[in-house]
């Protein structure tokens, strides 16, 4: 058998066992390495095919396009540092828990290690940020090896879309030539067939969980950002019947397209709210039951440390369970499956407790939809914002402050809008990249992107991608120029270096960018100008550039704070 056709065979075996296995979209990069398996998948006509020369920019679009479709996505590489530049796309999709299949192209074991190009140690590269890391054969005769790459596959996409979801690594080394020959069929597998479970408690888990709902009289439900794929169902019917205060983080999507019947449940403004020292001694509790990631919230963080509920039961899908507070009491392993609906609950939820976080949440809902009568920063824009998304809207949001502005500003709304960010590890890389590759996996739907200026100039070779592949996409850009976040923290309080280590202000406007890359653009000066944010664009990509003002912003905000906290302090004493 040749060269040529061994490595072709080799090469759409791989492909074949991705497809069979659910797989249905890659993103490469071009590199001479990698040139037989991006033939082989530009050559498939199961997959969708994207691309994006610049491996960073690549890596993030494929964390989006797993974040929205909530299957593994295919990234591949040549060898080299292009396999580096994957890096910080893996650590989120780690932490956020987002299925990838990492594939990089490798020099032959001959030439590793002894100074030849574009050849460094790719072995277990990402060390434990994967979940799995399998180094292939070089391609061979032996009439054990397609049999093998066949079901190894089926292990590397099993393993990536098993909970806790996460990005799995192969490794693949190709000796030259790397030229195939195109197939246009698939060959047909061996493997059959893979099965995946879901994970539900035991009844022992379930029995106790009932057991202390019951004797609880002071309880609230936190719910976090979810693992994809949750059906929200599940969720609303456990709190039906539970009936207490639910503390729901924008990011869990449970503040849209809320059922009717559990509005009174929600509450959304419990960062504002637990700045009161004295909301937060009556609102002390016997049981936290949360859902999901931790909240964004530093405030709820702080509640549930200096409280330390006699319960904190922690549901999660993984056995390495989050807790940042350090004073969960129970765990639970288990998905959000039907199991929610089935469990036997009575509520005797204190009447009182129940209307104290009632009360004080329409208390604060108030202030908040007045902010735009009276206030003019990021925060007016954010909650405009919010109030004009069509419905049928997903806005992909940076971390820093717009996520925070999110978490502050959006109240719960009947509208169908859901919001997305990379909080695995909170980064500001990657931002737009992420929110392109979101955006191709739910195109029946419209997204858009709030992002500040910092992290949008950190990852401004993400237009790259509208190069290569139709994007649709509005971008919103709060230039404040510099690092906002900042102005809210001690380091704000020193003045000697803060500009030059933390406001790191560069004086770019965005305007050169939007004409770079054929893109719509938009001028916002003032707050007065806003309704024409929502003024149709003649261009797919549009580019909205909101200028604010760093102090103005602090200064709005905490003055949204003392209100609350003025009025819930008369009401309390």
């Amino acid at each position: 058998m040749s060269e040529r056709k061994i490595l072709t065979d080799y090469v759409y075996q791989i492909v074949a066992s991705l497809v069979q296995n659910g797989v249905e979209d890659v993103v490469i990069s071009p590199g001479s390495r990698s040139t037989p398996l991006a033939y082989a998948f530009a050559s498939t006509k199961e997959l969708n095919l994207y691309r994006q020369v610049d491996e960073r920019s690549a890596a993030f679009f494929a964390l989006g396009l797993a974040k929205s479709k909530g299957k593994p996505v295919v990234l591949l590489c040549t060898s080299g540092t292009a396999a580096a530049n994957y890096y910080p796309a893996i650590v989120e999709a780690k932490y956020a828990r987002v299925p990838l299949v990492v594939i990089t192209a490798d020099r032959p074991h001959e030439l590793r290690e002894v100074g030849a190009p574009q050849a460094i140690n790719q072995i277990d590269l990402y060390g434990n940020h994967v979940k799995w890391f399998a180094e292939f054969p070089i391609p061979d005769d032996n009439s054990v090896t397609l049999p093998f790459v066949e079901r190894h596959i089926v292990r590397v996409v099993n393993i990536a879309k098993t909970h806790p979801l996460g990005p799995v690594h192969i490794n693949i080394p190709f000796r030259e030539p790397l030229l195939i020959d195109f197939q246009n069929e698939l060959p047909k597998r061996s493997f059959l067939a893979s099965f995946n479970g879901t994970i539900t408690p035991h009844y022992e888990a379930m029995k106790a969980l009932s057991s202390i709902i019951k004797e609880t009289r002071r309880g609230i439900i936190v719910i976090g950002e979810l693992a994809l794929g949750t059906k929200l169902e599940y969720l609303w019917s456990f709190i039906r019947k539970v009936q207490w205060p639910v503390l729901v983080e924008s990011l869990s999507n449970m503040r849209a397209n809320i059922p009717e019947d559990c509005k009174q449940y929600v509450i959304a403004t419990y960062d504002a709210l637990l700045k009161s020292d004295e909301f937060k001694k009556l609102a002390v509790c016997d049981t936290v039951i949360r859902f999901g990631a931790q909240p964004v919230s530093k405030f709820l963080t702080i509640f549930l440390m200096e409280s330390k509920p006699k319960n904190y039961i922690v549901i999660d899908e993984d056995p390495m369970f989050r807790d940042s507070t350090s004073v969960s009491t129970h765990f639970i392993h288990a998905t959000i499956e039907s199991w929610l609906e089935e469990m036997i609950i009575q509520s005797t939820i204190n009447e009182s407790y129940f209307t104290l976080w009632k009360t004080a949440d329409d208390i604060a809902k108030k202030h908040i939809l007045a902010y735009t009568q009276h206030e003019k920063d990021e925060g007016a824009f954010v909650r405009y914002l919010l109030e004009q998304l069509p419905e049928k809207s997903d806005l992909f949001v940076s971390s820093s402050m717009p996520i925070r502005d999110i978490d502050t500003f959006l109240l719960p709304t009947s509208k169908d809008i859901q919001i997305f960010a990379n909080r695995g590890a909170n980064g500001i890389d990657g931002v737009i990249s992420t929110a392109f590759g979101f955006s191709k996996g739910r195109e029946n739907r419209k997204t858009y992107l709030l992002i500040g200026d910092l992290a949008a100039l950190h990852d401004i070779n993400a237009f790259l991608l509208t190069r290569y592949q139709p994007c649709n996409m509005t971008i919103f850009v709060l230039n404040n120029d510099g690092g906002g976040i900042f102005s809210y923290l001690s380091q704000a309080t020193v003045k000697e270096y803060y500009e030059d280590l933390f406001g790191t202000p560069t004086a770019l406007k965005f305007q050169d960018v939007a004409n770079m890359y054929g893109m719509d653009y938009l001028l916002i000066n003032h707050f007065d100008e806003k309704e024409k944010i929502f003024e149709k664009g003649d261009k797919p990509l549009r580019l909205i550039e909101i200028r604010t003002n760093r102090n103005e912003n602090v200064q709005a905000h905490r003055k949204l704070w003392q209100h609350i906290n003025s009025e819930l302090k008369e009401w309390l004493l």
